[in-house]
């Protein structure tokens, strides 16, 4: 386990790893040197061979209130200092967005701001009944980057954006779940992700891996042909086919290497 600047990172046995907001006393509010150290925490999971799931989530009752805004008030008092601050959201966020393998927002409580942003960078999220998501930048006089603002238009269609971005309210789970915000909303939302963070974890490397690149390429407009191709040269010289297709005829579980 690693722990830096309020962020905390362990992978498990079951190859899903971990990455949790660790400032509880502060509803886990990022700070400016959170959002920096993030791409660093990321980058050995990424790395790391064992590690097939990642989950994000809040430490205690709340996925993330944001931005600390006692120390946001401090950043806008020089226009420079702001123009930086974004620039290192932006990055932390299109780090989790750019991460090999699938992840899972898994979230309780306030998802709000800038928390809302890393859930929306996850390829999935699971939330709680009670969860509450919300960006909140009108409230604030904030102008929200182009990068997650294009990011939640594509998950939520252009509408809904607008209400959220417009409102700055905050919404139920339910009513994230239908607009597509949440996949997935469950009681106990902490055994539930990491059920289904074991599913994806049995599963190839190899497919998940294509998929990933394939639908992120075309939901971006990008070169989705591109981007299958490398997959599809490494599936024909790679074991994860032969293994799936003999655990198929076998009537057995497969065994996919990393």
């Amino acid at each position: 386990m690693t722990e830096t600047a309020g962020l905390r990172a362990e992978v498990a046995d079951d190859g899903v790893a971990t990455l949790t907001i660790a400032r509880p006393e502060k509803r886990n509010a990022f700070t400016a040197a959170m959002w920096s150290a993030f791409p660093g925490v990321l980058a050995p999971l990424a790395a790391d061979p064992r590690v097939r799931v990642l989950l994000v989530t809040g430490e205690g009752g709340t996925f993330s209130a944001g931005a600390d805004i006692a120390e946001l008030s401090e950043t806008y008092s020089d226009p420079a200092r702001a123009d930086a601050f974004h620039g290192t959201v932006v990055a932390a966020e299109e780090a989790l967005a750019a991460f090999p393998r699938p992840t899972l927002a898994v979230v309780r409580g306030s998802c709000v701001g800038g928390g809302c942003q890393l859930a929306v960078a996850c390829d999935l999220r699971f939330a709680e009944p009670g969860a509450r998501f919300g960006i909140t930048p009108a409230k604030l006089g904030v102008v929200y980057s182009s990068v997650p603002t294009a990011r939640l238009t594509r998950l939520v269609g252009p509408a809904r954006a607008k209400y959220l971005l417009y409102s700055a309210e905050l919404v139920s789970a339910a009513r994230a779940e239908a607009w597509g915000l949440v996949d997935e909303v469950a009681d106990d939302v902490d055994a539930r992700a990491r059920e289904f963070a074991r599913i994806l974890a049995s599963r190839s490397p190899q497919t998940l891996g294509a998929a990933k690149a394939v639908v992120d390429a075309a939901a971006t407009g990008g070169d989705a042909q591109a981007a299958v191709e490398p997959w599809e040269r490494r599936s024909r010289v790679g074991p994860d086919v032969r293994e799936g297709l003999a655990a198929f005829l076998e009537g057995r579980q497969p065994h996919f290497t990393p």
